[in-house]
């Protein structure tokens, strides 16, 4: 507690709120400028969304469990070669494969040619090919892009200097693709009375884009649908093992991360800002000369004593009916399978009960990494989608883990004899865990009328008060939300 005391009371150069990857991407960056800083995270672990924590003898997922972005000209690969880290990861051969309502089993292959020969086996030929090649040029660019155009959106005059100078032409006939909905670009290519492809892109869409094609734009829908199409990663041991090694670095900079230290209200005094701790804190003053809020602006609203932050975010902040949580499962089985592909996405035959999700997302450990469970066990993670969460808090999780047991056994995943032990978590336990406003997760859902540059810009009052992570622009995703906090840094400089 006195290392804590004497940690608290200094005046730091940058604290940050969170260690989630939009936190630590900006907290290590500017560590390495030698800036001195303190990040505080109110959970035991780090990483927020992006961590892994223990039970009975297994080691599950805490969100995310899939890695994406280590490919040329993507954020985390940008940010682990500025930092200089190695992560120890597996290339998955297969990213995944969707279960369809009917049975039929696809693989979504990393090779576009192989990929659109298998939709076209699944859906037909039909202007499969034309579209598929189409969405992957666009997420081609938005990652030719990304890094480009750090400035964006662009919110002082000083922004339009790198955006004019990183500025492409075909940058304005791609970025015009914001302005046309999923759903009329499957009407172009003559695919929307093809059910069984639009049941397909819909459940694919929800899991990197929290929506559907009516409200998800063309440049992000595609970027999202074709996630599969670049490098996914498994990350040993899980992924808290991407997240401590970029604390450890923080660390070896000279600057602190603090777990069970939240903070509770900042104010701005002078020329400095005041946050108030908790738990561990508690309750003393962290004075900083800058901050970057790694919470969701709900969250951020909330602590920061400021009626202008309100007033000036009013319209930005989603309410509950808009956003997502999630019913989550870990379980611990014994089993003698080999598994060839770890991630899974799974239609329904009708949506479960309670949440009313028509697929679950079933994610296990590599058969390759023997840290996460014992000699011949798996650890699996579970994870289906619940609308408005604030109004569907709680509710009798016992019929919800039958319906999934059921699922997994007549899918030939998991036997209900095999369960050596299982846990599962409401919108209430996410709240609980990861700190976030009525438990939402996966960041904000697109929403069609909500174009990139309305997204909520990294700086937050003007001043010295900055935000990222994934309600903010670009934020979805570990790609996302790293971007986000490359973004913070870029603008604080």
């Amino acid at each position: 507690m006195n290392k804590i005391n004497e940690t608290l009371n200094k005046t730091w150069d940058i604290a940050v709120i969170g260690s989630g990857m939009g936190s630590l991407t900006a907290a290590a960056l500017h560590a390495k400028d030698g800036k001195n800083v303190i990040v505080l995270e109110q959970n035991y672990l780090p990483g927020g969304c992006v961590s892994s924590y223990y039970r009975k003898g297994y080691v599950f997922e805490a969100g995310a469990t899939t890695l994406v972005g280590l490919d040329e000209n993507m954020p985390l690969k940008y940010l682990l070669d500025e930092i200089d880290i190695q992560i120890d990861t597996i290339l998955l051969k297969t990213p995944m494969q969707v279960h369809l309502k009917n049975g039929t089993i696809i693989t979504r292959h990393t090779q576009l040619e192989k990929w659109i020969a298998e939709a076209e086996q699944t859906f037909g030929k039909k202007n499969q090919r034309a579209f598929w090649e189409y969405a992957y040029k666009i997420s081609q660019f938005v990652w030719e892009s990304s890094l480009k155009q750090r400035s964006f959106p662009p919110t002082q005059w000083k922004d339009l200097v790198p955006l004019i100078k990183n500025f492409q032409f075909k940058q304005v006939k791609y970025a015009a693709t914001a302005f046309t909905s999923m759903k009329k670009l499957l009407t172009q290519f003559d695919l929307l009375d093809n059910t069984l492809f639009v049941d397909f892109i819909n459940e694919q869409l929800l899991i990197t884009a929290q929506n559907h094609i009516e409200e998800v734009n063309v440049l992000f829908g595609c970027t999202a649908l074709c996630y599969t199409n670049f490098g996914n990663y498994y990350v040993n041991g899980g992924l808290i093992n991407l997240v401590k090694p970029i604390c450890q670095y923080i660390e070896n900079q000279g600057s602190t991360v603090l777990t069970r230290v939240g903070v509770d209200q900042v104010k701005a005094v002078d020329n400095h800002y005041e946050l108030r701790t908790t738990r561990k804190g508690n309750g003393q003053i962290v004075k900083a000369k800058q901050i970057i809020s790694g919470i969701p602006i709900n969250n951020t609203l909330e602590i920061f004593s400021s009626p202008q932050l309100q007033k000036k975010y009013k319209k930005s902040v989603l309410p509950s009916e808009k956003l997502v949580s999630a019913f989550g499962m870990g379980i611990g089985f014994q089993s003698d399978q080999t598994f060839d592909c770890i991630h899974h996405q799974i239609h329904l035959p009708k949506p479960l009960p309670f949440c009313q999700s028509k697929s679950i997302f079933l994610s296990i450990n590599h058969p390759n990494d023997l840290s996460r469970a014992p000699k011949g066990h798996y650890v699996a993670n579970i994870s289906t989608h619940i609308q408005d969460p604030q109004n569907n808090f709680q509710f009798d999780k016992t019929e919800v883990e039958n319906a999934i047991f059921k699922i997994l056994e007549e899918r030939g995943f998991i036997k209900r004899n095999e369960v050596q032990y299982y846990h599962s978590y409401l919108p209430a336990s996410w709240e609980n865990w990861i700190g976030r406003k009525y438990g939402f997760v996966g960041g904000y859902p697109q929403y069609f009328k909500i174009k990139p540059w309305q997204m909520i810009d990294a700086r937050l009052d003007g001043k010295g008060a900055y935000i990222c992570g994934d309600t903010t622009y670009p934020g979805q995703g570990i790609p996302g939300a790293t971007l986000s906090g490359l973004i913070a840094y870029s603008k604080m400089q």
